[in-house]
């Protein structure tokens, strides 16, 4: 995938404000979502990249971007870690590995603000695979995620994928109902 696209994928889920935002990108791998929400955040914002592999997370490079990186190595699924409160999280592609969903969404619903939100990247399926072992289509997200108490779920695009037959979609969740 492009960075433009995923730029396009995130864009309409970021609050636009003046001042620095603090976000994580829980599942960074390579970067290329972190990178794409740092050309986003405000000046001055902070960002931490969350992932078990520290050699992916070596590779992370945001350029000229505004924003300081953390990068942190830790398997998110199985320890919890709590970088919080956040403005904002973001999830590319990491959350069909979590075996437990709501269990998941709850957590990272403790870790925003009040105000926070989370922008999801997930292929649109329910029939898991080797390489995608517990996919969130966006009719299942809609249901799982009052549950873990959130308002709003949106749908904000989606891009063929290129190793599947579905689509991947993007969607934003919210904490408050108009934020």
């Amino acid at each position: 995938m492009k960075l433009e696209v995923a730029i396009r994928l995130i864009e309409k889920g970021i609050h636009h404000t003046t001042g620095p935002q603090h976000w994580a990108d829980f599942g960074a791998g390579n970067g290329l979502f972190t990178r794409a929400l740092a050309t986003r955040l405000p000046s001055g914002s902070s960002l931490h990249a969350i992932d078990k592999d520290a050699t992916a997370l070596k590779a992370i490079d945001l350029g000229s971007a505004p924003v300081t990186l953390n990068k942190l190595r830790t398997d998110f699924i199985n320890e919890e870690p709590d970088p919080g409160p956040l403005d904002g999280i973001l999830i590319a592609n990491a959350l069909h590995y979590v075996p437990h969903t709501l269990a998941f969404l709850t957590y990272l619903k403790k870790i925003l603000k009040p105000s926070g939100r989370i922008i999801l990247i997930e292929y649109d399926r329910d029939t898991g695979n080797q390489w995608v072992p517990f996919p969130v289509s966006y009719a299942a997200l809609q249901l799982l995620a009052p549950q873990a108490g959130f308002k709003a779920v949106t749908k904000m695009g989606e891009e063929p994928s290129v190793y599947s037959q579905v689509n991947i979609y993007s969607a934003l969740l919210l904490q408050e109902m108009g934020n």
